[in-house]
C-alpha cells in the first residue's frame, strides 16, 4: 500500500509534535514549561496544559504567579468536563485569592460544577444538596452580584429534583402497600418544598395514601384514620376546589363519608 506524500507528511508532523511534547515533560526548564502551559490553553490543548501544570506549580507556589497558573488549572479542568476537580480547584481558588478579580468567579464557578454533577433524581442527591449550599453561601458572599438570578433559578431547579426524588421515594412506598411511610414522605416532601409545582400532585397522593391507610387498617384504627383522611380532604379542597384530580377526590371524600357517616348532600351544596 502506498502512503500518499501529504499523508506522510502529516504522520511526520504528529511524530514530531508528540517527540516535542515528550522531550518538554522531561525537561528541566520550567519557564519554558510555563510558557508553553498558556500556549497549549490558548490552542485548546487541555490536558497538555494540565499535565504541565502538575509539574510546575509546586515550583512556583509561593510566587507571584501561582495565582494565575491556579486559575489556569482550574479553567482547563472545567473546559474538559472534569467538574469534581475543576469544582475543587476553583474553590481552593477562591479561598486563597479573596482579594482576586478572579474571586468572586472561581466560587460561582465552584457551585456550577456541583450543579453539574447533580445525578438524575432517582440517584442519591447529596450533590444536588451540595450545589444548593454553594449556591447559597455564593448570594451571601457576593449579594450584589449579577449572576445573583442564575443562581436562584438553578437552586429552583434543583429543589424541584429533590422534590422529584421525594416523590419517587414515596411513590415506591406506596406501591409496596406501606401506606403509613408514604404518607410520612408526602407530608415531609410538602413541608419543606411547599411551593413546588407538583404540590397538587403530592396533596392527592397524601390523601389517597390517607385513605387507602385507613381502609386497610384493623378496625379498632380505622375510626380516627378515617377522620385524619376527611380533614386532609378539606384541606385538598380548600386549595384546589376543582383541580386535576377531582373525580378521584370525590371517591375518596364518598367513601369517607360513608364510613363517618357524614352527610354528602351537605359539602355537595358547599361546593356548588
Amino acid at each position: 500500500m502506498r502512503i500518499r506524500p501529504i499523508t506522510f507528511i502529516l504522520l511526520a508532523l504528529i511524530a514530531t509534535s508528540c517527540g516535542e511534547y515528550e522531550k518538554l515533560l522531561k525537561s528541566t526548564d520550567y519557564e519554558l514549561k510555563k510558557q508553553k502551559v498558556f500556549d497549549y490553553y490558548d490552542d485548546g490543548k487541555y490536558t497538555k496544559s494540565i499535565e504541565l501544570l502538575s509539574q510546575i506549580l509546586p515550583r512556583f507556589r509561593a510566587t507571584d504567579q501561582a495565582e494565575q497558573l491556579n486559575w489556569i488549572n482550574a479553567q482547563a479542568h472545567f473546559r474538559i468536563r472534569d467538574y469534581m476537580m475543576a469544582g475543587q480547584y476553583y474553590q481552593e481558588f477562591a479561598d486563597t485569592y479573596p482579594g482576586s478579580n478572579n474571586a468572586e468567579e472561581a466560587s460561582y464557578l465552584a457551585a456550577l460544577c456541583q450543579y453539574y454533577q447533580s445525578p438524575r433524581p432517582e440517584l442519591d442527591q447529596a450533590n444536588t444538596r451540595k450545589a444548593i449550599e454553594s449556591f447559597t453561601i455564593f448570594m451571601q458572599r457576593y449579594p450584589t452580584s449579577t449572576r445573583t438570578e442564575d443562581c436562584k433559578a438553578r437552586i429552583l431547579e434543583l429543589q424541584e429534583k429533590l422534590v422529584e426524588k421525594s416523590y419517587l421515594s414515596a411513590r415506591l412506598y406506596y406501591d409496596l402497600k406501606e401506606y403509613r411511610a408514604a404518607t410520612i414522605s408526602l407530608a415531609n416532601s410538602l413541608k419543606e418544598y411547599p411551593d413546588t409545582k407538583y404540590r397538587e400532585e403530592l396533596m392527592y397522593l397524601k390523601l389517597d395514601a390517607l385513605y387507602l391507610y385507613a381502609a386497610n387498617s384493623i378496625p379498632e384504627k380505622q375510626l380516627e384514620r378515617y377522620q385524619t383522611t376527611l380533614d386532609e380532604y378539606y384541606s385538598f379542597i380548600e386549595e384546589f376546589p376543582s383541580g386535576r384530580f377531582s373525580k378521584e377526590v370525590a371517591r375518596i371524600f364518598e367513601n369517607t363519608a360513608k364510613f363517618l357517616k357524614v352527610d354528602t348532600t351537605v359539602k355537595q351544596t358547599e361546593n356548588n
